[in-house]
């Protein structure tokens, strides 16, 4: 058997990784001076203070994982001699893929043997959290470790990652958007609808009039991925908006009544880049992502 491990950007629940044995590794998010550990809601802060700290405009500042970090995360299964597949948050947002990298060579320079295998997922938030729910599916089935790190790269572009925000302070603050656009957005209140390129990295696509214009076209853009793969679980994550979450989620339903929608948090780390209320639907198709 082997070990899947993904970090906290995937933004799944602490206890759905619990239950399917996958370890993560923690990013970590500074707000107000104080360092939190993102461990995906377990103990270490409350998600909706953390919430309302957006909504006042309180900007925290967020740290990628480190070499080091990765080598002690991987160490104690190279040392059992457990074959590990990590999942990772896309390298078009984060250095934290390039260190998982470092760390593997690393590892494999004292252990030439060992079986570290690593997928860029190209996705962030639910977006990767889907390849890893996909993986624990696949693993459970019994595709052996190899074959399952080559379908989930094989297949990583078929994710489909959908994201709106409320304001565009934050992505002004990220380097996402500059500061006339955030401004001049912020007067006219212009709403991005933005996703994840072939490279990863959050794009816009358009801009819209008004939050809920911006909402109807996460749900629109999501139905034509739906329409492909009816079958295939949708995942809506906010942060901090469930009425817009739930919006979302009538208009799939009512269209495909038959697709799995469940509702989660954007963790910290993500949006510490996105503020209060970022919607993000996720969802998968047939068809790469262009």
């Amino acid at each position: 058997m082997y070990q899947l491990l993904t970090d906290s950007c995937c933004d799944l629940p602490y206890q759905t990784l619990h239950d399917h044995h996958v370890d993560f590794v923690s990013m970590h998010f500074t707000i107000d001076g104080v360092e939190y550990e993102d461990d995906l809601g377990e103990d270490h802060y409350d998600i909706n203070a953390f919430y309302q700290q957006l909504k006042q405009n309180v900007m925290p500042t967020t740290t990628q994982v480190n070499v080091g970090q990765f080598v002690d995360f991987f160490t104690p299964y190279v040392k059992a001699k457990t074959p590990i597949l990590y999942i990772g948050f896309s390298s078009g947002l984060s250095g934290t893929f390039n260190s998982a990298t470092q760390a593997r060579a690393m590892l494999l320079e004292k252990h030439p043997d060992a079986q570290i295998y690593l997928v860029d997922t190209l996705a962030a938030c639910a977006g990767e959290g889907q390849l890893v729910l996909d993986a624990i599916d696949k693993r459970d089935a019994g595709m052996p470790i190899d074959e399952l790190a080559k379908w989930l790269t094989d297949h990583r572009l078929d994710y489909r990652m959908w994201f709106t925000v409320d304001k565009l302070d934050f992505l002004y603050h990220g380097g996402r958007v500059s500061r006339t656009s955030a401004a001049l957005g912020t007067m006219l209140n212009i709403k991005p609808v933005m996703d994840v390129d072939t490279e990863g990295k959050l794009r816009v696509v358009r801009k819209v009039r008004a939050r809920k214009r911006s909402l109807i076209d996460l749900a629109n853009e999501t139905l034509k991925a739906i329409q492909e793969n009816p079958q295939h679980r949708v995942i809506i994550s906010t942060s901090g908006d469930q009425e817009a979450a739930n919006f979302i989620k009538d208009r799939l339903h009512e269209a495909s009544p038959q697709t799995p929608l469940q509702i989660g948090n954007i963790g910290p780390t993500i949006a510490s880049h996105t503020g209060f209320g970022c919607v993000a639907v996720f969802s998968m198709a047939t068809e790469d992502r262009q």
